[in-house]
């Protein structure tokens, strides 16, 4: 008995050991860059890095929102932390990520943006981190790369808060948006400029599609088996085939817009059906000889899932319907268009 009642407690202080070292590996890095839609990919794209998202830091108001900090009602600077492994990823390595991604001469905002909430920081935790930065800040100005001075500050950590989950991963969620932002913001000409064409997998110059693991976990199993392997989900029993919202249907990998709720029309089949695309350039058609007929397959362009497919038995004015299943698409309210970055389309619904 005594040496079983030995085993056990040496098996649970095993395991609390083992549990303390793992977290022990686990450490927190805070940058502000200015949009942190932008900071996400360059550093979740690094091997070490655990997690990364965006959020709001450096103010003096307990907690804090988008509407707030855009609108300068606190002195929050839009951030991402970041969760590494040190044992795989030097703090030095992320610190000289981020100086990759800004313009470090620049005490007003990054690129477009402009204000406080968008200026640039590195937020240290530890003694040691502030000296690496410090460190690093000191060698890129002396190394002339800029013709201006350094200016970002290295500043202690202060309570970080999460964002809002429609900005977390947003490069993934809203591709065509995020890509168009960062060249028109101003950023990834500069990037380019600077440091030589971007060339990382996710959403640098340019968007790569998610990998099968990643978009296994973005995904539900329903939307990864009608998006990834041609599927169907079952008539009257998915979400957007009787709604009846103001706004539009976005590609639910990529953010694409495909289709609008003006467009939108029951046609008793138990799925949203529309007649005509909101973007036709982002609408492919391909043949489908499967099920031993022949249908007109409806695909996204930039994310190449499968939405559903067309036929010619629709309403004026167009005459056809766009049977969609509902697991391809996210909707986005008309309300929500502005801070998901689909303001162009705010004028068809006024």
């Amino acid at each position: 008995m005594n040496y079983l009642l030995i085993s056990g407690v040496l098996a649970v202080l095993g395991l609390v050991m083992f549990s303390s070292a793992a977290v022990a590996k686990e450490e927190t890095a805070i940058f502000g860059g200015g949009c942190f839609w932008c900071m996400e990919p360059p550093f979740e794209q690094l091997d070490g890095v655990i997690e990364v998202v965006a959020g709001y830091t450096g103010g003096t108001e307990e907690d804090a929102d988008y509407k707030k900090v855009s609108a300068g009602r606190t002195d929050h600077y839009e951030a991402v932390r970041v969760i590494y492994d040190p044992e795989k990823v030097s703090y030095k390595e992320l610190v000289e990520t981020f100086w990759r991604q800004i313009d470090p001469t620049d005490d007003g905002g990054q690129f477009a943006d402009r204000g406080e909430h968008y200026k640039t920081a590195i937020f240290y935790s530890t003694e040691e981190q502030r000296a690496v930065a410090e460190m690093s800040k000191k060698e890129l100005d002396e190394s002339k790369i800029f013709d201006r001075p350094v200016v970002t500050p290295v500043v202690p950590a202060k309570p970080f808060y999460l964002a809002e989950e429609y900005h977390q991963d947003y490069y993934l969620k809203n591709v065509q948006h995020y890509s168009r932002y960062k060249k028109g913001s101003g950023r990834q000409p500069f990037i380019d400029r600077v440091w030589g064409k971007e060339t990382d997998k996710k959403g640098g110059n340019g968007y790569a599609k998610p990998s099968d693991q990643e978009l296994k976990q973005k995904l539900t199993p329903m939307q990864y088996t009608v998006t990834q392997k041609d599927g169907t989900e079952p008539p009257f029993n998915n979400e957007y085939w009787n709604t009846k919202g103001k706004g539009i249907y976005v590609d639910v990998v990529s953010g694409e817009p495909l289709f609008s709720s003006l467009d939108k029309f029951d046609s008793g089949t138990g799925w949203p059906s529309f007649t005509r695309p909101l973007e036709p350039e982002n609408i492919v058609e391909h043949k489908d000889r499967s099920l031993f007929m022949v249908r007109i397959e409806v695909r996204s362009k930039g994310a190449d899932s499968h939405l559903g497919h067309v036929f010619e038995d629709g309403p004026p004015p167009t005459n056809l319907r766009y049977c969609i299943n509902s697991a391809a698409l996210r909707f986005v309210d008309v309300d929500n268009f502005e801070q998901e970055g689909y303001e162009d389309y705010l004028d068809l619904f006024k």
